[in-house]
Order: C-alpha cells, then sequence, then structure tokens
C-alpha cells in the first residue's frame, strides 16, 4: 500500500473497518476527554460507511522495572486492565477510568525517566484508584501490598478514615 510522506516519514492511510478501502474522508473533528483527544468522523470513499477515530498524542513512555528485576515496555493495556480488575462490579464510569489511566501515562512521561519502577508506578494506580472509588483501592492495596492478615486491610482503612474519606 502507497503511504503518504508526512513530517515523520511515510505515513500509510486508514483503512475502513468495513470493506478495507484506502480512502477515507474526515467529516467532522472535535475534542474529546476533556480536550485530550481529538474525535473525528470519516467517510470511506469505497463503501460510504461512516465511522469514528480517536486521535491521542503518543507519550514517550518509560520501560517498568518489575520487581524481579526484569523490565518491559510501559502497557497502557496492563494499566487498564489493572484497574478495571479493581473496579469491577463497582459504580465508576468508564471516562473514569480511561482520565485515570491517561493522568498516569501523563504523569509516567513527564517523570522524564528511560525506567520507572513497577513500585512506583502501583503507588500511582493507588492514588488514582483513592479517589475514584474506596472499595476498589483497598482491593488493590491487598493484592500489591501483599496482605497476608486482616490487620493490612485495617491499615489501609484506618489511614483511608484519617484522611477523611472515610464513610
Amino acid at each position: 500500500m502507497p503511504g503518504i510522506p508526512g513530517l515523520w516519514g511515510v505515513v500509510t492511510a486508514l483503512r475502513c473497518p468495513y470493506c478495507q478501502h484506502a480512502d477515507t474522508r474526515v467529516v467532522d473533528s472535535r475534542l474529546a476527554a476533556d480536550g485530550e483527544q481529538v474525535r473525528r468522523r470519516r467517510a470511506c470513499a469505497g463503501c460510504g460507511e461512516r465511522f469514528t477515530t480517536y486521535e491521542v498524542p503518543e507519550l514517550g513512555l518509560p520501560w517498568v522495572e518489575k520487581r524481579d528485576g526484569s523490565r518491559e515496555p510501559f502497557s497502557e493495556e496492563k494499566l487498564r486492565q489493572g484497574l478495571l480488575r479493581a473496579l469491577e462490579k463497582r459504580p465508576v464510569a468508564a471516562e473514569e477510568v480511561e482520565s485515570a489511566v491517561r493522568r498516569i501515562c501523563k504523569r509516567a512521561a513527564d517523570a522524564g525517566e528511560r525506567e520507572v519502577a513497577a513500585t512506583v508506578l502501583g503507588e500511582w494506580v493507588m492514588d488514582e484508584l483513592r479517589s475514584l472509588d474506596q472499595v476498589a483501592y483497598v482491593r488493590f492495596a491487598s493484592v500489591y501490598r501483599r496482605f497476608e492478615d486482616v490487620g493490612g486491610f485495617r491499615e489501609v482503612i484506618e489511614g483511608l478514615e484519617r484522611d477523611g474519606r472515610g464513610e
């Protein structure tokens, strides 16, 4: 497939998800997700179907240094899945989860480091969960901090109460 010359080299055209035709045009653009995304309505020149795309800036995300010393690329999807697992069956909107993911990714990129420790990343996730949902925060903390008895739960809950976030 021929590419389109662009500022960063050759960019391949976006294909229609319905017929795979390479020629699509933008019908409408607007900001989404508090101005952190561009939502574009596109129309396919081949089949005429319309579809939506979301454009987000690509951040230079660091590698993650795991507890065992191994390293792996930062995974936004793995981050999202961890948040969703903690928030399972909790009354938190998908938009709030996506905003939390974006804030954590931005924090990782803004750190300006080539690597971030998994423990630091875990603390950032706990910060976000603490403000999103207390039950999810305690769930995540119990796994992340490897609670072995009720005392660990008690400490986290008492911390929430001290911070004035207890119900």
